[in-house]
């Protein structure tokens, strides 16, 4: 069902867009039209989760040292009250914390997400109408608290946020650094905080839907391939976005998500693009 163009085309899409504010579902959803795929296909819908898992492992290289600081600091604090307070430990528990929202939804409404929601007419909505929140994270923004400062209130909203990035178009990134921004964080931190989080949830779905990209039909080379540019291509992008929001808002993000969209509905409408 995927050739190797495919997963090539895909795996490069994936690495750009999982990361910057501007939705990789829907930037893959957009993709699998264009090359003919069936985006509505249990197959398809489960590759597309598995090569993320090329993002995450530029994620685990790219913050390798802040990863294992944390996980020995909240490995530390279970045994040792004395680390209990330190940032490490409560980071921990702020990532695991901040997962279970997202996870329980995820899972809950597995079949809706990959199904109804697969429409080119929700990725060209949600594309317009996320970028009308992150106009206002950004206005709203106070940015007076750094990642030492974040809180498990933080956590926890930006934990529930999350989830409504399951919408195609919406952005994960766009979406939880959204979410940041409006509870007084700065970019940077907002944008770590993002990253964190994207690990156990974008890590979760690949290894659920991993048996289902397989027993499909599309066999192990494509999945390979795209999980490995995914990876190369997802890890300069880290790099650069964190070096781009220290300096600039995400609201540079949105002439082009608007734009997409529009033209996205447009061709809908006009008959050009079917929806699934």
């Amino acid at each position: 069902m995927i050739t190797y163009f495919d997963s090539v085309v895909l795996g490069i899409v994936e690495g750009l867009t999982e990361f910057l504010p501007v939705s990789s579902t829907g930037h893959l959803t957009i993709a699998e039209k264009l090359l003919k795929l069936p985006i509505n296909n249990n197959g398809v819908t489960a590759y597309t989760a598995v090569i993320q898992m090329g993002a995450i492992f530029a994620v685990l290289l790219y913050f390798a040292r802040d990863i294992w600081q944390i996980a020995s600091g909240w490995c530390k604090g279970l045994v040792k009250p004395e680390y209990r307070g330190t940032l490490d430990h409560r980071m921990g528990w702020y990532v695991i914390i901040g997962s279970i929202p997202i996870g329980i939804v995820g899972f809950a409404a597995k079949d809706f997400i990959s199904g109804p929601l697969r429409s080119l007419w929700v990725v060209g909505a949600a594309l317009i109408l996320w970028s009308v929140v992150m106009v206002y994270a950004e206005r709203t923004a106070s940015q007076v608290r750094d990642l030492k400062r974040v809180t498990l209130r933080d956590v926890v909203m930006i934990g529930i946020v999350q989830c409504v990035a399951l919408v195609p178009g919406v952005s994960r990134s766009g979406a939880t650094i959204s979410a940041g921004l409006i509870g007084g964080l700065d970019r940077v931190a907002a944008t770590k905080l993002s990253f964190y989080l994207s690990i156990p949830a974008l890590t979760g779905a690949g290894l659920y839907e991993l048996k289902d990209a397989v027993g499909t039909g599309i066999g192990v080379g494509p999945t390979v391939v795209g999980t490995a540019i995914s990876f190369v291509v997802a890890f300069f992008s880290v790099a650069w976005l964190l070096k781009f929001v220290a300096g600039h808002p995400i609201t540079a993000f949105v002439p082009y998500r608007v734009v997409l969209g529009v033209v996205l509905l447009g061709l809908l409408a006009a008959g050009v693009m079917s929806a699934t």
